[in-house]
């Protein structure tokens, strides 16, 4: 890629994924990254490596000297509810009740254009504070919700993928869709007016199997594959109860996930939240169907719903990547995520439990998502072509963090460290598309 007078230089520690679709990490403790703005306003990285190996033909660049900080890339979160940012933290006996008590008459609220961009100008603020700058997030059943979620990543530049929520029965009054056709012409009428323009994406959303009839969902399916670029969004066996209440809603499907199959939902760029209590065929029909699991484990201990099992859905050569899953989820913190998720892996199930390794967790809330979001090569790493969206670390952020960095023995330890003992003061910087924000 040529350099241009858009290229700017930063020195600094650099951490990423030389080979996207492997964990294996790179450091480089004094390093040059360099990114260029291409014709179509898109800033992308350039050069990457070694400073001394790169100084002599970039030293003409305005360059940022961060030597003592770290960048990385951006954190990627595979499903998060932005229209949730008020429900957090707010108490249940379990998913369903969580539901009907917070989530839904919260929700109600996003029918007010006003209040739907006051929520999106926090909700960005939060992630951009925790270093994420991408994520695949629901809004709700009002279009309203949708055109403030863009509206506001689009003025920050920002590479985010939503979608108008379709619920056309088991819902309450200001969610319920007064039709399946109205809601899937809103939905079209949406694709066309923000999917693809700038680095904005849109994702056909049905809540989940309960909330929306057949023929919803069979309307979803159509325009799947009328779309096929677009990305599909949902739930799959979270909870106990609502797979009892799918099974008993759809009688003829072979699963809960089955629903989806049978509708034409499960394809490449397909991504579902939870896939707690699936069973060997459901991973292996999602694994050829190129679909992807969205693991929320902060979610899932919060709503005591289970544990994924990492080990199986790596045998089954299943996609799957990291989420906050806020508001279920109990943060908008990578760092919280991945400890979370280190957690629920050695306890999943008792039998197949394991370690996940620091690199590997990192991999799975970054260029790991990226590939589940079928964003590889995009987002989510430093490569040469990837969108200039990084992040800058101080590992010195914290008393506890510099003391256990400074004695770490190796760069797994100090990664370690870091999803253990990281949170947002963790983040100092946060780039996106090649501005600093």
């Amino acid at each position: 890629m040529p350099v241009t007078s858009d290229s700017h230089a930063y020195r600094a520690c650099l951490l990423w994924f030389p080979d996207a679709n492997s964990d294996q990490i790179h450091f480089e403790a004094d390093g040059l990254l360099v990114t260029t703005l291409g014709a179509d306003g898109v800033s992308r990285i350039s050069a990457i490596g070694d400073y001394r190996a790169l100084h002599a033909a970039h030293a003409h660049l305005p360059t940022t000297d961060w030597r003592g900080r770290w960048i990385a890339p951006g954190f990627v979160d595979t499903h998060i509810h932005y229209a949730q940012t008020d429900v957090i933290a707010s108490p249940a006996d379990g998913l369903l009740p969580w539901l009907n008590n917070y989530t839904f008459p919260q929700e109600t609220r996003f029918a007010d254009p006003a209040h739907a961009a006051a929520v999106a100008a926090f909700f960005f603020d939060e992630l951009m504070r925790h270093g994420v700058t991408t994520a695949l997030a629901f809004a709700t059943a009002h279009s309203a919700s949708v055109d403030a979620f863009f509206n506001e990543a689009q003025r920050r530049q920002l590479r985010m993928i939503s979608g108008r929520v379709l619920q056309d029965r088991h819902s309450p009054d200001g969610l319920r869709d007064a039709s399946a056709a109205q809601s899937l012409y809103e939905t079209e009428e949406l694709i066309k007016r923000w999917h693809g323009v700038d680095r904005l994406g849109y994702a056909i959303t049905p809540r989940f199997a309960p909330t929306s009839s057949e023929e919803q969902l069979h309307g979803a399916g159509e325009l799947a594959a009328a779309h096929p670029d677009v990305w599909v969004q949902s739930h799959v066996a979270e909870n106990a109860d609502e797979i009892q209440w799918v099974a008993e809603l759809f009688p003829q499907a072979r699963s809960y996930l089955g629903v989806y199959e049978d509708m034409g939902l499960l394809r490449k760029r397909s991504v579902y939240a939870h896939c707690l209590h699936l069973d060997a065929n459901d991973r292996d029909l999602m694994a050829e169907r190129g679909a992807a699991a969205s693991v929320c484990p902060t979610s899932n201990l919060f709503l005591d719903s289970g544990f994924f099992d990492f080990s199986l859905a790596q045998s089954h050569q299943l996609l799957h990547a990291l989420a906050s899953d806020v508001g279920g989820g109990t943060s908008f913190s990578p760092f919280h995520t991945m400890h979370a998720a280190y957690t629920v892996a050695r306890q999943s199930h008792g039998k197949t439990g394991r370690s996940l390794s620091a690199q590997h967790l990192w991999w799975l809330h970054t260029a790991g998502a990226a590939k589940a979001l079928d964003l590889n090569g995009v987002i989510g790493n430093l490569n040469v072509g990837c969108d200039a969206d990084f992040i800058v670390l101080n590992p010195q952020a914290t008393p506890l963090l510099s003391r256990r960095i400074a004695t770490a023995d190796s760069l797994q330890e100090q990664l370690f460290a870091m999803v253990v003992l990281g949170d947002d003061r963790l983040v100092e910087r946060v780039v996106v598309n090649g501005t600093l924000v």
